[in-house]
């Protein structure tokens, strides 16, 4: 059975870095439009780049054929240069997000991901309905927090007593 085709356009925000953080995404697949979005009280933008890639193939219920749009050097070339399955291989030593990471290697191999690098604030409309997704997301009252970011911030940057 041939896999579908679905586009995915992706961004991520952060108020602050860190500080609070939305992410914004726009699926197309199977003929529909559905733009999702949410944020966390304390991340990085690095961290929302790579949950919008996460949340947008989540939506994708089958394997399918994806190409993603993202302003996000970090993200496109984490997997178009290899370097995301380098890391991995190497077990994440002192490299960020392993979390992330994990989560978007295995999507890309449950599903045939093309990334596209498309510059962010360049009249691109579904990129720049990505941003204004993202940066109200990390303007709502009441943000979760990001577990994984507060505890390893926690680990490296213990609390001094004194």
């Amino acid at each position: 059975m041939p896999l579908s085709e679905s586009t995915i356009y992706t961004d991520g925000a952060c108020l602050g870095n860190p500080g609070p953080g939305g992410y914004g995404v726009i699926v197309i697949a199977n003929g529909k439009r559905k733009e999702l979005s949410g944020g966390f009280r304390l991340t990085t933008n690095n961290r929302m780049e790579l949950t919008a890639a996460i949340v947008g193939l989540k939506e994708l219920t089958h394997p399918s054929r994806v190409r993603l749009y993202s302003d996000s050097q970090y993200l496109v070339n984490g997997i178009n240069q290899g370097w995301a399955r380098q890391w991995r291989a190497k077990g994440f030593r002192r490299k960020k997000n392993p979390d992330l990471w994990n989560q978007l290697l295995d999507l890309c191999e449950r599903h045939e991901v093309d990334i596209q690098w498309v510059q962010g604030h360049a009249g691109q409309a579904e990129n720049e309905r990505c941003d204004q997704l993202s940066v109200q997301a990390a303007q709502r009252r009441g943000l979760p927090p990001d577990s994984e970011y507060e505890r390893s911030e926690m680990l490296q940057n213990p609390p001094t007593l004194f």
